[in-house]
């Protein structure tokens, strides 16, 4: 792991160079899904302090204890949220990634109230217009993020995309940055680990990075 998360980090530093940037632009979120409390530990003792989990029932049995132990860590959910998990989802999570219709804005929006807890958010874009996929349409994101904002009162920072597979990702890059800055949003979560160099040249204030760090993930066979 100590070796995944230098490589990871020296190509952020190399790309970000390439275009101008600092690493310090880059917040590196590793995706722990799948991988249990004493494997995050030993990233904090990489000095990795971003964490990303995909699913808020995993996330609800593995970071209690260790926000306990490392207060200072930041958790990110950078998989689908459903919303009757907003309650949950806003008492576990620093950041949302995955914010992408009007049902789980106003759920979040009132979990937010309630809780008088803010994390940042995230709209979600489909930016290759997948039916399979999660996130709002190119072509309806300004309306939505204009409503998140204005009638839910959300403290959405930027955009998330996930470009489609086997498609060269950097038009997707590049068409959620313009969605961006056309909102006055500075935030942009892009990137994982097959393309996460690629996303710094475009602008990534955030990158995924799972596999890259952790190696790769054990999947149980189905029943088990």
């Amino acid at each position: 792991m100590a070796d995944g998360l230098a490589r990871v980090r020296e190509q952020i530093a190399a790309a970000s160079a390439r275009v101008g940037r600092t690493p310090e632009d880059v917040r590196l979120i590793a995706a722990c899904k799948t991988f249990d409390a004493d494997t995050v530990r030993e990233a904090i003792g990489c000095e990795q302090m971003v964490f990303g989990e995909n699913y808020v029932q995993e996330a609800k049995v593995k970071w209690p204890d260790l926000k306990d132990e490392y207060p200072h860590t930041e958790l990110h959910l950078i998989g689908p949220l459903q919303t009757n998990k907003a309650r949950e989802a806003v008492a576990l999570f620093d950041a949302i990634h995955s914010l992408d219709r009007h049902s789980l804005a106003k759920a979040l929006s009132r979990q937010c109230e309630n809780q008088e807890r803010h994390p940042v958010m995230f709209v979600q874009v489909n930016t290759g217009e997948e039916r399979q996929k999660s996130g709002v349409l190119p072509g309806e994101a300004d309306d939505f993020i204009a409503a998140c904002r204005n009638l839910y009162g959300l403290n959405v920072a930027g955009l998330m995309c996930i470009p489609p597979a086997g498609q060269p990702p950097e038009q997707h890059f590049d068409l959620l940055a313009k969605i961006a800055a056309r909102n006055g949003l500075s935030e942009l979560s892009m990137g994982m680990s097959s393309d996460y160099a690629t996303a710094v040249a475009y602008g990534a204030t955030n990158v995924r990075v799972g596999s890259a760090i952790f190696g790769n993930r054990f999947y149980p066979p189905a029943g088990q």
